[in-house]
This record gives C-alpha cells, sequence and structure tokens, in this order.
C-alpha cells in the first residue's frame, strides 16, 4: 500500500508537505489489536492538522510481555493503513518515539489520556518524548475519548493460555490488582540482602554436529563459538539487584583461574562481593556443549573443586556471618553442594539470621547427598519437585501431602516447591496449600529459571506478601527467564511489571 513508508521516505514526504504548509500530526504505539478506541483516538487526533502520520513500534520492542504482539508489524501497519483518517504509515526501527519526533519535528505529537499523567509512566518513555517534542518546536496534545486495551481484548478473545490458566488468572483478578502487585514490588527496592552460596560460571560452547567419529563410535562436533555467564550464586546476586536496594554476596573463588575480572565487570553496581579464596583450586565452571541451531544441550563437563575452605578460612567466614548477618534484611543460602557452605555455616545460618530463605539444589555434582533437610530452620525455602521427591525417596505420592509432611518435619515457615510447566506450589503451618500454574509459552533454556523464581520469592516471602503472590510473582519472572539463554541477562522489575500488566488487563 502507498500508504506505508519506511521511515527515510516518509521523511522526504512530510519535509515536502512542511514547505507546502501542511501541518503534521504524528501518533505512535504498538496498535497490536485494531479496535474502537484506536479509531476514534486517530480520528481525533487527525482533527488537529493536515496530514496523519503513525509508526509503530516493532515486533522487538513491544514490551507488552511475552507472546506479544499478537501481530506482526506489518500486519499491525496494514491494519492501520486502511484507516481512511490515516495519511501515512511507518515502522519505527527504534524502542521509543523519541528518534521519531526528533526526525519528522510534526507540529502536533499526540498521546490517549491515559499518558496524561506522566507520574504513571513507570518506563519514562513518555517523559523522553514530551523533552524532545519540546527541543523541536512540537506540540503535546492528549485525547480524552472512550479508553479500550488491546491487552485486554487479547487475554479475553485471543489468550496463548490454557483454558486452565485462563480461569485461574480470572479469578486472580478479582482477588488482586495490578497495583496491589506493584505495590509489593516496590517494597523490595528498600531491602538490604546477602546472598551466601557457590560461585560458578557457566560456560556454552556452541558446535555443529558433524556425524560419527570414523575411528570411534562418537559424535563429532565442529566448533562455532562460546559465552561466558555468570551463573550460582553470581547469577542470583545480579537477578536480586534488580528490585533490592543492596545485595552482598559471600562466596568462594579459586585461587587458580579464579576470572575475578570477568565477575567484577558482570555484576551489577549494586552488589558487593566478599570472596574467600580456595587454595590449589580452580573457580568452578560448568561447560555445556550446545548444538548452535536447536540450542538443544549435547553434553556438559564441571571443572571444580568441591573440598571447600580450609578449617581456619572456615573459621574466618563463620565469625564474619555470626558479626554481619543482623545487617541484612534477608540472607539468601543458595546452596549448589559444591563446598561453599560449610556445616557450620549452615548452622549459623540457621540459629542467626532473622529471616533465611533457602534452596539447596541437586545437581550432577551432588545428586544423592544435598537435600534441603541440611538446613533444619528456615523462614522460607524454595526446592524443585524433584528435589522434593529426592528428599523423602517418594516418586508417586501426590504433591500435597509430602510438602506437608516435609514441612511438619521441618522448621519452615513456608515451603515453595515448583514443577517446571506445572508451576509451583506453596504450604506453611495448619496444611494451608495451594498451586498457581506457569505462564511460560516460549522455552529457551530451563537453566537458571529455578534460581530466577527463588530470587523473586524470597523477597516476597521476606515482605510478608500472600502466599499466592510469592508463587504468582516467581512464575512471572521464570517464564521470562526461559526465554533467555542461561544467566545471559537478569530479568529487570520493568520487563516483569509489563508482563504483569499482560496477564492481568
Amino acid at each position: 500500500m502507498h500508504k506505508i513508508q519506511s521511515i527515510e521516505s516518509l521523511a522526504k514526504i512530510i519535509k515536502v508537505e512542511k514547505e507546502k504548509g501542511k501541518k503534521i500530526v504524528l501518533c505512535h504505539g504498538v496498535f497490536d489489536l485494531l479496535h474502537i478506541g484506536h479509531i476514534r483516538y486517530l480520528s481525533q487526533a487527525k482533527k488537529l492538522g493536515d496530514l496523519l502520520i503513525v509508526t509503530l513500534t516493532t515486533d522487538q520492542f513491544v514490551d507488552k510481555g511475552p507472546n506479544r504482539p499478537a501481530f506482526t508489524k506489518n500486519l499491525r501497519a496494514e491494519a492501520i493503513a486502511s484507516l481512511s483518517c490515516v495519511d501515512y504509515v511507518s515502522i519505527n526501527p527504534w524502542p521509543t518515539a523519541v528518534e521519531i519526533i526528533r526526525l519528522f519535528a510534526p507540529d502536533y505529537y499526540v498521546k490517549g489520556s491515559e499518558f496524561k499523567n506522566l507520574s504513571s509512566d513507570i518506563t519514562g518513555k513518555i517523559a523522553q518524548e514530551e523533552k524532545v517534542a519540546t527541543e523541536v518546536g512540537t506540540k503535546m496534545a492528549f485525547i480524552d475519548d472512550i479508553v479500550f486495551s488491546s491487552t485486554y481484548l487479547i487475554n479475553r478473545y485471543l489468550s496463548v493460555f490454557s483454558e486452565e490458566v485462563q480461569h485461574y488468572l480470572n479469578v486472580f483478578r478479582q482477588r488482586y490488582s495490578i497495583e496491589d502487585i506493584i505495590e509489593v514490588i516496590d517494597k523490595m527496592s528498600k531491602l538490604n540482602v546477602l546472598i551466601v552460596g557457590d560461585t560458578i560460571l557457566d560456560e556454552y560452547v556452541y558446535c555443529n554436529a558433524i556425524g560419527k567419529s570414523s575411528k570411534d563410535p562418537i559424535l563429532a562436533l565442529k566448533y562455532q563459538s562460546h559465552d561466558l555467564f555468570l551463573g550460582g550464586s553470581l547469577a542470583l546476586a545480579n537477578q536480586v539487584s534488580n528490585f533490592a536496594q543492596n545485595v552482598t554476596v559471600k562466596t568462594i573463588i579459586g585461587e587458580n583461574n579464579n576470572y575475578e575480572n570477568f565477575i567484577h565487570s558482570n555484576l551489577k553496581p549494586n552488589v558487593s562481593l566478599s570472596v574467600e579464596i580456595q587454595s590449589n583450586a580452580s573457580t568452578i565452571v560448568k561447560r555445556r556443549y550446545i548444538d548452535g541451531y536447536t540450542f538443544n544441550k549435547l553434553f556438559e563437563i564441571y571443572m571444580m573443586d568441591d573440598s571447600g575452605l580450609d578449617e581456619i578460612q572456615n573459621k574466618t567466614v563463620c565469625s564474619w556471618l555470626s558479626e554481619n548477618i543482623e545487617n541484612y534484611d534477608i540472607v539468601i543460602a543458595s546452596d549448589f553442594g559444591h563446598g561453599a557452605i560449610s556445616q557450620d555455616m549452615v548452622n549459623i545460618l540457621c540459629s542467626q539470621t532473622p529471616f533465611l530463605s533457602v534452596n539447596t539444589q541437586a545437581n550432577a555434582g551432588n545428586r544423592g547427598f544435598h537435600t534441603i533437610s541440611r538446613y533444619p530452620k528456615a523462614s522460607f525455602a524454595c526446592i524443585a519437585e524433584h528435589e522434593l521427591r529426592l528428599e523423602t525417596r517418594d516418586l508417586k505420592t501426590d504433591l500435597r501431602p509430602l510438602m506437608l509432611k516435609l514441612h511438619d518435619t521441618l522448621d519452615y515457615k513456608k515451603l515453595v516447591v515448583t514443577s517446571g510447566k506445572k508451576g509451583s506450589s506453596i504450604c506453611e503451618k495448619n496444611n494451608k496449600f495451594l498451586q498457581v500454574p506457569a505462564f511460560a509459552k516460549n522455552v529457551v533454556d530451563r537453566v537458571g529459571a529455578g534460581d530466577t523464581f527463588f530470587s523473586l520469592a524470597s523477597l516476597c516471602a521476606c515482605l510478608d506478601a500472600p502466599n499466592e503472590l510469592i508463587c504468582f510473582l516467581g512464575n512471572v519472572i521464570s517464564s521470562l527467564s526461559v526465554e533467555v539463554l542461561g544467566n545471559q541477562t537478569s530479568i529487570d522489575k520493568l520487563s516483569v511489571i509489563a508482563y504483569i500488566k499482560s496477564l492481568l488487563k
């Protein structure tokens, strides 16, 4: 359609029309599902000038949550171009309209009335756009009319979730508002957090399978590239730091090949590192060989010395913990069973920590002897279902009686069990138990998803949030996490809030 133009072509058209004395009106948005609210908004915007230009957020920058946009940029452009009030449509290659406003310098930049209150714009995008509009002489205008939400309509009529999940969300909306949940998230920003646990580096080696070796019955791989990410307690610290005020990590790195510069350069600014050096050992690296096309994992190699600190160093860490624990609102034990947390440290954490959150991970390096009962007391404990069944030596019993039995055996205030695509469950005293379904749809990599769940759920539990919100927010952030390869990036606060809005509108 002649109405749909590239940004470069449209800039030239606008320049010519301005020279003719035409007034240019610009609207910008996602327009994921064209509805009557959009039509009335654009029709009224056109009345402000001679030419109405509409630019669309390109697919990669749509921040409405996973599985959005529901319609691709080309389909959205075609829908907008079909309106008689619209003169030209273009797809914005940038994250916001700032560059578009600066390039086009329209007479009017028009938004809906819901954007008029800048204090409600948590992303800060509208404030940036208003600033640039002022710089180039563009007037901001807000249309007051009926307001609909594409997200609302998509959730009701084009949901990607099963009927069971849709029913759950309908009930959940009646119990909690978006504002209620954001209030809990905002309170996390005042928390001072200590994380104790193993330092792990996750190396991803991408390969192409080229066939069977001619001499041995093994798969031959051709190297393509590799990545190195922070893992273990360090990845958890980066994730927690997106929500909490300050994060301190007490951990161990090796004397040899310690990767200290890499670690410091990849930690968030509000993460402080307190390390002990393990003599004659290297920092733990878990090297995974990955098919470069499908991202399927082929095999992995653990490079580690899990013997832990010597007696003198262990006493030093125990003394540090005893002296500093009371300075933190929450202490998180991220225990991968690779020697960073000794039994002496466990005893101090369980006996002296005002609020202790614990996760003990069963992995190839410790399976069979590292379980949650290592910690007899905690305010909050979070494990995966297979770790629960390992602890209880029970593969068949339903989840609820298993969780309640373990909860009665150990002195935990709250116990959460994650079950992958089935969601998560939580229980506490008096047989209180509930389940929350998972919301993930696009799974790229499950590595780190459990730790990501644990990070946000721990902060919620520390704030004494309702049990349902603990699991709900944990499921939300883990749904975002599985769309990322390994611990390549942590999930930020705005992404979590955007996804919550996409679920609950």
